[in-house]
């Protein structure tokens, strides 16, 4: 037997690797399932959802699952309302048409494929319970005052167990205290009773978690009395017999309520929670107080519940088994209990749950299942589901009582064992595989992962790996010159390294390397170490006025690649949400201080990595008077300090001084690079008077000194004193020239100019460029130059006029800028080679006319188009008298024209003209020369007018011919007026008058303007052959002096009606053209209109014979209508109501009657007889519409009661005193013919 100890011994040891490290199989290689999920041991349900149960498991191939259900098979295919989820052993019950008790159980699930099967431990399913108190009807409790009392609970037994408490009838707790408590089992006790606990609404609920529904014991009522009144309230309901007759209650030592007896015992399991309780009634109330026997209390585990009523113990081990002594005391004694704890325990595991077992052929290894309890529980082993010993024979595997040993294991071999330690208390199932594998080294911690640690503290490098057989791990650092192991290194088993107290100098790249007999592995990971966040300047102690402000710094010093995050926090919770709290990224601003911001606060600065905090208090006292204010300029800021510093950025700190009674409204921050321009500051940024901070952006390859100034309401501060100098490093240029343009000076150059960098944006010395270019839409390469100290290159030997495309890149002795963008340019310009084609002219008028031509094609050009010259001139005049010649006149058209307009020509003459294209080189040759001749046109004024003789009635003219005839002269027309009358000559139309105004010149863009009479106003017609502009018709009156033009748009037309003109007066029209700014420019002679007067013919139409026969006919008629009318009415003859009255002159004998309002000698039936001639409605009423011998439409009003002869006559009207009549008051007595006819004269 020794030996055999022996031998398990030596092979423990040589398994002791895999012991140790429980790897992890990929999923991508074969393996036996593993249980990942299951749902409890003790598995409550609610009944109102449905059932589920959980079994997960994981496998390479995909496990099966299988179910029992009180140790036999549970076969879901037979019951429609239970499945199972896909790729899942998760049991779903559909209890919507059953009952959830049916389904409870013990179930158990199976997990198996290929290479084993798992099992899940038992999972008892019971449904929660949650049910009514019992019906019950409680007495009033009537007690002595002083007495102990114990109101029961008794709640009914629920699965899980209920929450007990007591509250009232308003859902209000009860109150508790040393004298009332609430027990373990939920009763009510009272060490002793007082008056004030007499109440009617004593109420014990039940709380069941699971189903979240609570249960209400009946009310109690307890009424506390002292003897008297009890003596009183007995004798009035048990014939004056004393209920107590003892004396009343005084003072008295403790005695336990619960529990009873001298000794108690306990037992609890270990790992539960111990509840023990003692409580005492006395008078005074008792404290209580606990001891341990044999022992101390374990403090972090304990807790004294209940006004220490009750003793908890959470996490029970072994050593808390003993005796413990509860203690009551008073003033008048005291009273302990002993209670006996003893600690049992379920099956629990030593050294944890067996660990999967990966081997490689011929490997040994062990599965180890080892587990403690009390009493000692015993172990099972089991195979596939089987237990061990019905297993199949595998000469490679031995049990050893909670160990099996696996010797030279081979393919095949693989399997799941379970476990199963179990004692009275409970039990404990594990599986683990066996998995027989031969895999070469993979690094499963992923590829160039970064770790970042904080200096000083313990980096830990993740190299996680599975093989078989099990891999070695080794680290590398940078040139893997040797292996890391030694302090400050240290390899666990997983495969990490731990580094104790990183340094600067661990940064860096880090190599895994994973080797066994089939391979090697490697995975490269990096270490950062970072500075420690630290609060260099600590929130201060405040004491601050009622009324003021109050600012907590908090300057922070920390890694500047970690991004802080600042908190502030008062009285160690958030900070309350009020604007008047201002948080900075280094200061909390307090204004307005009141007593409520009094208290502790506390600044937290986070990374991502590590913290760090200070605290400081506020103390707010009250406001004291103060002199005047005066205000002045600030003090300037001190303490500059410079942090975060990067390559292109620093953060800028400082203390603002003394604002002198006015706040600081901004900080400016200024800037001297004494690299570039030494003793010049700039302003780079401003910020907010409320910030002590500023993130300031740089540039490259500058030396840095930094000054603050403030600004408040008075002006601004004195500099602070400059901070320290800051050197950003060099480096390649940042931006490229700008405005980079390509032009020609020569016909075979080009010239290629930019905008030159700044000392600062060259970013480092040796600043220079490389100029690109090459030609467009040619597929070649870029010609590149290097250039130094200049803004131009000049390429020589170009094509004419070639478009280029134009790079600029700067450069400096640390690299390129960016890739700069392409421009495009041209090559030198030279004269263009053409003249424009198919030139024609076409006369419009007497002085203008049109030329056209054909555009010079582009390649003939040999430059950018600037436009086209149009040379012109007069050869002579067609006349036979004038042949002078004129000088060459030149009109341009900028721009792609190949038309425009030759202005100002003579008439009657003979024109030449030729065109030139031009670019910005000079003019190309021109076109062939054009003749044209412009017809005749109005011939100039006489050039004199002499009276050669004069006599009584007769006068003699001579005059020369104009000097411009502008055709054939075929006559002249002599005008006169005499110079003493204003009679002019019948034959002679005088020169009309124009008032003095200024006006635009006359232009020859408009001819034939003339005017014509229209149906509504004037026709103006015109011919325009000027340039495009808009056309305005302009008129007034002739001789308005100062009156303005009116003026109408007319632009699109060649005609245009006036509208509006008064009759009979002359006006003055003229058409005037404008250009964009609606200025003048030109206008056409004036032209007089004279407007036809139209001749009044006002007419009488009283005096028309029409209108006279008109008006008599429809007389006539009207009359004929009257006297109709008139007869129709006479028809009827005179109503009888005179006689009538006369025969009954005694009332008695006109007797009202009551239900019609109407005398009865009035209500016979002949007397309702409608009236001849008139029509009478079936009621018997006469209405308004119905009447046509209404007194009312006779001008008689309709409130008459009478007739003329003073009768009644309510009768025939149809109308009675004591009714409401809607239409108003009506008559139907027949009109007299004096009314009629003053009727008829009223209306004639």
């Amino acid at each position: 037997m020794m030996e055999e100890r022996r031998t398990v011994t030596a092979l423990l040891l040589l398994v002791l690797g895999h012991l140790t490290t429980a790897l992890e199989v990929p999923l991508d290689l074969s393996q036996p399932p593993t249980i990942t999920h299951q749902s409890p041991k003790d598995y409550i349900i609610d009944p109102r959802e449905n059932i589920i149960i959980h079994c997960e498991a994981k496998g390479k191939p995909h496990p099966s699952f299988s179910w029992t259900r009180d140790g036999t098979h549970f076969d879901i295919d037979q019951l429609p309302n239970v499945h199972m989820k896909q790729r899942s052993g998760t049991l779903v019950v559909d209890i919507s048409n059953e009952k959830a008790e049916h389904y409870e159980g013990t179930y158990q699930c199976t997990a198996r494929n290929d290479h084993g099967t798992a099992l899940s431990h038992n999972m008892v399913v019971r449904q929660s319970r949650s049910p009514l108190w019992s019906k019950e009807k409680i007495k009033p409790i009537v007690v002595q005052e002083g007495v102990p009392l114990v109101l029961p609970c008794r709640p009914p037994a629920g699965l899980p167990p209920p929450i007990i408490f007591w509250m009232d009838n308003n859902f209000q707790r009860l109150p508790q205290s040393r004298r009332v408590s609430q027990s373990l089992n939920g009763d009510l006790y009272f060490s002793n009773v007082l008056r004030a606990d007499s109440r009617n609404d004593y109420i014990c609920y039940a709380r069941f978690p699971h189903t979240q529904t609570i249960q209400q014991k009946q009310p109690i009522t307890v009424k506390v009395l002292n003897l008297d009144a009890i003596n009183d309230t007995v004798a009035a309901f048990y014939n004056d017999t004393d209920l107590f007759s003892e004396e009343p209650t005084d003072e008295r030592r403790p005695t336990f309520l619960t529990p009873s007896g001298p000794s108690n015992s306990k037992m609890v399991l270990r790992g539960q929670v111990l509840e023990m309780e003692c409580i005492a009634e006395g008078l005074p109330t008792p404290e209580i107080s606990w001891t341990k026997v044999s022992g101390e209390l374990p403090a972090e585990r304990t807790t004294l519940l209940h006004y220490q009523k009750t003793l908890r113990i959470v996490n029970v081990s072994e050593a808390d088994a003993g005796e413990y002594r509860c203690l009551a005391r008073n003033d008048l004694g005291s009273v302990h209990q002993i209670i006996h704890v003893s600690v049992k325990a379920a099956p629990y595991w030593i050294s944890g749950s067996p660990k999967n077992l990966i081997l490689a052929p011929g490997e040994n290894g062990a599965l180890t299942c080892r587990a403690s309890g009390t009493p000692k529980p015993a172990i099972n082993w089991a195979m596939n589901g089987v237990p061990i010993e019905n297993s199949p024979n595998d000469l490679s595997r031995r049990v050893d009582d909670d160990t099996i040993i696996f010797t030279n294991v081979q393919t095949g071999s693989s399997a799941v064992y379970q476990c199963n330690v179990s004692n009275e208390y409970g039990y404990l199932l594990s599986n683990a595989f066996v998995n027989v594998l031969s895999e070469p080294p993979r690094v499963l911690t992923p590829a160039h992962q970064v770790y970042q640690v904080i200096k000083n503290h313990q980096a830990l490098l993740d190299c996680s790996s599975f093989g078989s057989p099990i891999p070695e791990i080794t680290w590398f650092k940078d040139s893997r010159a040797s292996t890391l192991d030694g302090d400050p290194y240290k390899i666990h088993d997983n495969g990490t390294l731990e580094i104790h107290g990183s340094q600067t100098r661990h940064n860096g790249k880090y190599t895994c390397v994973s080797k066994n007999m089939l391979g090697i592995s490697e995975n490269h990971v990096y270490l950062e170490v970072k500075e420690p966040t630290r609060i260099l300047k600590q929130p201060e102690y405040k004491v601050v006025q009622r009324g003021r402000a109050a600012v907590f710094e908090c300057k922070v010093k920390h890694d500047p690649t970690l991004i802080p995050t600042m908190t502030w926090l008062k009285d160690d919770d958030e900070l309350p949400d009020d604007e008047r709290l201002v948080v900075d990224s280094d200061s909390l601003t307090i204004t307005d201080v009141t007593d409520s911001d009094a208290g502790v606060y506390t600044c937290i600065m986070n990374t991502t990595l590590d913290h760090d905090t200070a605290s400081a208090e506020l103390t707010v006292v009250e406001a004291t008077p103060t002199p005047p204010v005066v205000y002045e300029l600030p003090d300037p800021p001190t303490d500059l300090e410079l942090t975060e510093q990067k390559k292109r950025s620093v953060q800028l700190t400082w203390t603002p001084g003394d604002e002198h009674n006015s706040p600081i409204e901004k900080f400016i921050i200024q800037f001297e690079d004494s690299l570039h321009h030494k003793g010049h500051w700039h302003n780079l940024t401003e910020v907010s008077g409320m910030k002590t901070t500023a993130h300031l952006k740089l540039s490259p390859f500058a030396h840095y000194t930094f000054r603050v100034l403030a600004l408040n309401g008075v002006g601004l501060s004195r500099p602070s004193p400059p901070s320290r100098m800051y050197k950003t490093e060099p480096t390649a240029p940042d931006e490229n020239p700008a405005d980079v343009h390509g032009f020609g000076t020569e016909h075979d150059n080009l010239v290629i100019s930019w905008k030159p960098l700044t000392a600062i944006q060259s970013n480092g010395h040796g600043l220079h460029y490389r100029v690109m270019w090459r030609l467009k839409g040619v597929e070649s390469d870029w010609t590149a130059v290097t250039v130094r100290n200049t803004s131009k290159f000049v390429v020589s030997g170009t094509p004419t006029f070639a478009m280029y495309e134009l790079k600029v890149q700067a450069l400096n002795d640390h690299g390129a800028g960016p890739e700069p963008a392409v421009a495009h340019g041209y090559s030198g310009e030279d004269l263009p080679l053409a003249a424009p084609d198919n030139v024609h002219v076409q006369v419009i008028s007497s002085t203008q006319a049109a030329v056209h031509w054909d555009a010079v094609p582009a390649k003939l050009l040999r430059g950018h188009l600037k436009g086209y010259k149009v040379y012109y001139w007069k050869e002579r005049s067609l006349h036979k008298h004038n042949h002078h010649h004129e000088e060459k006149q030149i009109l341009t058209f900028s721009g792609n024209h190949t038309h425009g307009k030759l202005p100002g020509l003579h008439p009657f003459s003979l024109y030449s003209c030729h065109i030139r294209v031009f670019n910005g080189k000079g003019e190309g040759p021109p076109s062939p020369i054009q003749q044209f001749e412009t017809p005749e046109g109005v011939p100039g004024a006489p050039s004199s007018l002499v009276i050669t003789d004069s006599n009584v009635d007769s006068l003699t003219l001579e005059w020369n011919p104009p000097h411009d005839r502008n055709g054939h002269i075929t006559g002249y027309t002599l005008k006169y007026q005499p110079g003493n009358t204003q009679t002019p000559h019948p034959n002679a139309q005088p020169y009309p008058r124009h008032p003095t105004h200024r006006a635009p010149p006359v232009s020859e863009d408009f001819g034939n303007v003339s005017s014509a009479i229209a149906d509504d106003g004037v026709q103006i017609s015109w011919e325009y052959t000027g340039p495009e502009k808009d056309i305005y018709v302009e008129y007034k009156m002739k001789d308005s002096e100062g009156e303005e033009w009116h003026k109408e748009l007319v632009n699109g037309s060649d005609n245009f009606v006036v509208k509006g003109l008064k009759a009979g007066v002359s006006y003055l029209v003229r058409l005037v053209a404008s250009d964009q700014s609606d200025l003048p420019l030109q206008h056409s002679r004036e032209l007089l209109v004279s407007v036809p007067a139209v001749a009044s013919r006002q007419v009488d139409i009283a005096t028309q014979g029409w209108f006279i026969g008109l008006m008599c006919a429809i007389a006539l008629l009207i009359l004929i209508l009257l006297i109709i009318c008139f007869i129709q009415r006479n028809k009827g003859g005179k109503y009888p109501v005179k006689e009538k009255e006369d025969a009954h002159t005694d009332p008695e004998f006109q007797p009202m009657k009551e239900e019609d309002c109407t005398f009865g000698e009035y209500s016979d039936n002949e007397d309702h007889k409608p009236l001849k001639g008139s029509r009478t409605p079936s009621n018997g009423t006469v209405k308004r519409e119905d009447s046509d011998d209404s007194l009312v439409d006779y001008g008689e009003g309709g409130d008459g009661q009478f007739n003329e002869d003073g009768s009644f006559i309510g009768q025939y009207s149809g109308k009675s005193g004591c009714r409401d009549n809607p239409e108003g008051p009506e008559s139907s007595e027949a009109p007299s013919p004096v009314n009629a006819m003053n009727s008829l004269n009223s209306f004639v």
